[in-house]
């Protein structure tokens, strides 16, 4: 798992970095909000540890051009604000959680690991999608009763993203860009052909056609 921990504090930052990698995550550590943004448009993550208090551009401006941007990426708002006005303007921003200076470490392991069990990230044990039907995120295979099938690499991108956001619509623009992110945009018949493929294998009606706007994972 690769979290991207934006936090100016040289000490604070240098604490979380360590106790993340100890855990067994993949860290990339900032102290500026434009570097961190930047990055984000060029690298995948899967968890973003955001101090709103930084230099350039402050946690909040850099969840909401990501937001803006189609990338979604989990995310956890690190902070001394205790406001009502500062948690709302959090969450009105897109955050998942919010942790107030000081804190345990632990406290931040325990909130991880609920957004890593919400959002089905980096699951290795296989997760059951739908009665008979089971999804190992470890292998990108689809186990249905008897049979294992197993994706491509598109494929299980695009199912694990649906995963991660069921029963939520997400636009064609959204999968492209989450997806694809900086390789060809593929055409609209690419897309339909990658959905057709895997309804066919889930043989149900659990991805649901939005006319106009794009796709629906029912679960």
């Amino acid at each position: 798992m690769k979290i991207l921990l934006l936090e100016d504090d040289v000490i604070l930052n240098e604490l979380i970095e360590e106790f993340l990698v100890s855990l067994g995550y993949e860290v990339d550590s900032f102290y500026d909000g434009q570097e961190a943004l930047d990055t984000l448009y060029d690298e995948s993550f899967d968890l973003l540890l955001l101090d709103v208090g930084v230099p350039s551009l402050d946690g909040f401006s850099v969840l909401k051009s990501i937001k803006e941007a189609k990338i979604d990426i989990p995310a956890i708002f690190i902070t001394s604000l205790n406001t009502t006005d500062d948690l709302q303007k959090g969450f009105d921003v897109g955050c998942d959680d919010y942790i107030k200076k000081p804190f345990e470490l632990k406290e931040l392991e325990i909130r991880i690991n609920h957004i890593k069990k919400i959002k089905h990230i980096e699951s290795s044990d296989t997760v059951k999608i739908y009665e008979n039907i089971q999804y190992d995120f470890s292998n990108h295979k689809i186990k249905k009763e008897n049979e294992t099938i197993e994706l491509s690499n598109k494929e299980a991108k695009i199912f694990e993203y649906f995963i991660k956001n069921k029963n939520r619509i997400i636009s064609t623009e959204e999968l492209v860009s989450n997806i694809w992110e900086y390789d060809a945009t593929p055409s609209n018949a690419t897309i339909r052909t990658y959905i057709k493929n895997l309804r066919k294998i889930l043989n149900n009606d659990m991805i649901v056609t939005v006319k106009g706007i794009g796709y629906r994972f029912e679960n």
